[in-house]
């Protein structure tokens, strides 16, 4: 393999792992904020214990995904130098606001959260998990903002070295290529979301433990918000189609299109193929297939929900295994999603304006396969680290917390801190 290879290789295995935290993240945050802002209005201590719950598998993975996030900048710093001197003051300029966003304020916010319970005045606890769901989303907002630069540059002018530079930072907020892709993605990870708080409650009420209560309740609000999400989801995905095939005619074309829009391009850009690889459609027809059979999965599970159908009648408790056995789904469709995105933009970096083998930093091919080796050992360790320390803590359920509790609720569940 070429040095070009591995670094894109590299990319594509950092980006995907990290992203994995990300749809989760995104996802629990504001379920957790729900909990817990019913927990306040109602004074029911269930909602209290639930908000902690699955507070601390937030936790957890967002603390294992800050630090893949800090790997992926690394290896973006080092391999892509070419991008960097191209258009690094305008593509920089909103992963600086996110790394400010997720790294200092979220962080602060959550760190407050944490160690708030009890100590500070339930409304203004509830407003700081607010604020950490409010900071993760301009988290998210930030990074699509880069992101859709990459698949449409606007806003900048190339100066007499040929350097990009920012000339509207309101053409960056407006480009065709954000919005319905920002909403499909946050779409994604409510979904994410919800079938984590679906699957793992199921997972729960098959066992008939003592937390039933808290596990109905959590399955009650997982079901329909990946239900609603993945419905989101869906026309949000189809909404693309239009600034696809206007913004990267390339990306899904097919037939005889294709060769036309191939010889545009050539004409246009020089010699070189400008068709994006299979994996482009094979990942959006399995994306496709897979989003309409969850939709009806959920849709199901969702009627089963009603006077607690699928806990108390046994032909319906099959149900409940097929919700746990789906949790992985959402992240493998989230992947093949950002395959279409990234390798569909190939071979470009920056659509039309710097092609990946200009962008990449000239590194030998040995110092790209070793680090390319390094980074993904360490950030697989990273996630098997997330995924065993969350599946230990859902199965070992609510009540050992290390989220203060107030003193009432400390009695009422029988936890010593």
């Amino acid at each position: 393999m070429s040095g070009l290879e591995f670094a894109r290789l590299q990319f594509a295995l950092t980006a995907s792992m990290h992203f994995l935290f990300v749809m989760l993240t995104l996802g629990l945050v504001v379920l957790v904020a729900i909990m817990q802002t019913r927990y306040v209005t109602s004074g029911n201590p269930v909602y209290g214990r639930m908000a902690r719950f699955w507070g601390l598998l937030y936790a957890i993975n967002y603390a294992v995904g800050i630090a893949t996030g800090l790997v992926m900048e690394f290896q973006i710093g080092m391999n892509w130098s070419g991008l960097s001197r191209l258009t690094g003051d305008v593509f920089g300029a909103p992963l600086a606001l996110e790394t400010l966003i997720a790294f200092v304020l979220e962080s602060t916010l959550l760190g407050m959260w944490i160690f708030g319970w009890g100590r500070l005045n339930k409304k203004l606890h509830l407003a700081l998990i607010w604020g950490v769901a409010a900071t993760a989303m301009l988290s998210a907002f930030w990074v699509m903002v880069a992101n859709a630069f990459l698949q449409h540059p606007v806003g900048y002018e190339l100066d007499a070295a040929g350097t990009a530079r920012l000339t509207s930072f309101g053409a960056l907020l407006g480009n065709g290529a954000l919005w319905f892709a920002l909403m499909h993605a946050v779409s994604a990870a409510m979904v994410t979301g919800g079938i984590f708080l679906a699957g793992v409650s199921a997972w729960h009420l098959r066992k008939r433990r003592s937390d039933d209560e808290l596990f109905r309740r959590s399955l009650r609000l997982g079901l329909p918000v990946a239900l609603v999400g993945l419905f989101l989801t869906i026309g949000f995905g189809y909404a693309q189609f239009g600034p696809i095939g206007a913004y990267q005619p390339t990306k899904l074309a097919g037939g005889d299109e294709a060769v036309a829009q191939q010889a545009a391009m050539v004409a246009k850009f020089g010699p070189g193929d400008y068709l994006p690889s299979n994996a482009v459609g094979t990942s959006l027809g399995l994306m496709i297939e897979v989003a309409n059979l969850l939709f009806l999965v959920l849709l199901v599970a969702q009627v089963l929900t009603v006077r607690d159908v699928i806990v108390r009648r046994r032909w319906a408790r099959p149900m409940l295994w097929v919700l746990t056995a789906i949790i992985p789904v959402p992240f493998l469709t989230a992947i093949a999603g950002w395959i279409v995105r990234e390798e569909g933009r190939q071979p470009w970096a920056v659509y039309g304006l710097l092609k990946t083998a200009d962008a990449v930093s000239p590194m030998s091919a040995g110092a790209l396969r070793w680090s390319t080796i390094g980074f993904t050992v360490l950030l697989a360790g990273l996630v098997l680290v997330d995924w065993w320390l969350l599946a230990r803590q859902a199965r070992r359920g609510p009540g050992d917390e290390f989220l203060p509790q107030p003193e009432p609720e400390r009695q009422l569940t029988g936890v010593a801190l």
